[in-house]
């Protein structure tokens, strides 16, 4: 039987866990989130979400993938052998397809973006068409589904090679890189004309637009970019190496997110404002409003407006590719170590099923945008059902299988290792109450709100 393979270091742990969580969940998802619940009030019942009610999640995950060494499924059998927890296994590797389906397309367009900003498209010439750009690919039909089916190649291609050859080397390159191109961006886009009044709408709260729906998207937004409820999380934690603090690796991890969450913002947003775009256009919005700016900034000078076009769309790019790897990654996890495949033939099968069910999601633009599920496209849909149920309801019961069904005196030893880490054991008691009581109680509310309000 082939060894399993383990994280190198602490620094890498945090560097591949944030790299599930750092990805279009917060470049993409976070500003047109942020822009159809109100600015500056949303972020905060974003950042409290983070930390009281994610990161007991995030850290559920982690003692049950660390516990075992498995991923999901197998996780469940061994910690609760012969019940109905199975099912919460099988949950948490089907939710994550759907995910890397529909995010495969937006991953695509990231790709034929950089392919028009290294092209040289965004000219001052072009301006007027620019904003439309967007929209026209996206509607049509092979373009989109090839730049999708190579972005789920690349994705293929890194989970294949492994934890440490694929995974662990990818994240260890990808996330400073991440860092230091969005800090870039960010610094342009307040600079631009017009820019200060979407700098207000990040930091100037306005608790009048708050509505029971903007709580419950708050709540999916940090699971979404955190990856929690659907396995990532305790997938990557089951190769982490039992001397490790999972408690220091999960706070680093859900630091990081928040901040390129925040930084993403201000990458984006001033931007929104500075083009005279509406902050609420949607899934589109990065896709419709940078190029705009991008081409507007040729008539200072041609090479800065590639430059800086070219770096926004590989940064889109790479943090695509490094969400989605963790995705592949529960669901080649469970075919390797469930049902014998080789990674090679269990990678291949999920390229397929997430190609199938991604083309439906991309076409859901163009020739099937009549075709609707409960009122929604077949985009949209996948993207609600994820973010707004299937996460948290994975959510809610991994923190009610540590809390309720797991032995405390073990959830304790986990995050403790043994009772060697005092600082761990002086925050138990706190972070125990957290996941016990305080997380799957409002979550368990919030979820209610957000669906009779």
């Amino acid at each position: 039987m082939t060894k399993r393979e383990n994280f190198g270091s602490r620094a890498t742990v945090i560097m591949a866990m944030a790299g599930s969580a750092i990805g279009l969940g917060n470049i993409w998802r976070f500003p047109f989130i942020v822009g159809e619940y109100g600015g500056a009030a949303f972020i905060l019942v974003y950042i409290v979400c983070c930390f009281f009610l994610s990161m007991p999640i995030l850290l559920s995950e982690s003692i049950i993938g660390r516990r075992t060494h498995q991923g999901t499924f197998g996780a469940m059998n061994t910690l609760a052998p012969g019940s109905a927890w199975k099912w919460l296994g099988l949950l948490t590797i089907f939710s994550p397809l759907i995910i890397l389906s529909y995010y495969s397309v937006v991953g695509g367009w990231s790709f034929a973006f950089l392919c028009k900003a290294l092209a040289l498209e965004f000219k001052p010439e072009n301006a007027g068409a620019v904003t439309a750009m967007f929209g026209d690919f996206s509607s049509s039909t092979w373009g989109p589904l090839g730049c999708m089916a190579i972005f789920l190649v690349l994705t293929a291609l890194i989970v294949y090679l492994g934890v440490n050859k694929g995974i662990e080397k990818f994240s260890k390159i990808s996330i400073p890189v991440l860092f230091v191109l969005i800090v870039i961006i960010a610094i342009y886009s307040i600079t631009l004309p017009g820019s200060g009044e979407g700098v207000r709408y990040l930091v100037k709260p306005d608790f009048s637009k708050l509505t029971p729906r903007a709580y419950a998207a708050a709540l999916g937004q940090s699971f979404f970019s955190l990856s929690l409820g659907v396995g990532t999380m305790l997938t990557y934690s089951s190769y982490v190496r039992k001397d490790e603090n999972i408690l220091a690796s999960a706070a680093g991890t859900a630091f990081f997110d928040l901040l390129f969450a925040i930084l993403a913002g201000f990458a984006v947003m001033p931007a929104v404002f500075a083009a005279g775009i509406a902050p609420s256009s949607g899934p589109g919005l990065v896709f419709e409003t940078l190029p705009f700016i991008f081409s507007k900034m040729g008539s200072g000078g041609q090479i800065i407006s590639a430059s800086v076009s070219i770096l926004f769309f590989l940064t889109i790019l790479v943090a695509a590719l490094s969400s989605s790897i963790s995705m592949m990654e529960v669901g080649v996890a469970y075919l390797v170590e469930e049902k014998g495949l080789y990674r090679r033939k269990a990678t291949a099968l999920l390229f397929c099923v997430t190609f199938v069910i991604g083309a439906l999601c991309s076409l859901s633009f163009g020739s099937l945008s009549g075709v609707k599920l409960l009122g929604q496209t077949i985009f949209n849909f996948c993207d609600r059902l994820c973010s707004n149920f299937l996460m948290t309801v994975g959510a809610l019961l991994f923190s009610l299988f540590v809390g309720w069904r797991m032995d405390k005196a073990a959830v304790k030893d986990e995050l403790t290792n043994g009772g060697t880490l005092k600082g761990s054991a002086r925050l138990f008691p706190v972070i125990y109450f957290l996941v016990k009581y305080v997380a799957p109680v409002t979550i368990a509310v919030i979820f209610i709100i957000g669906i009779i309000g």
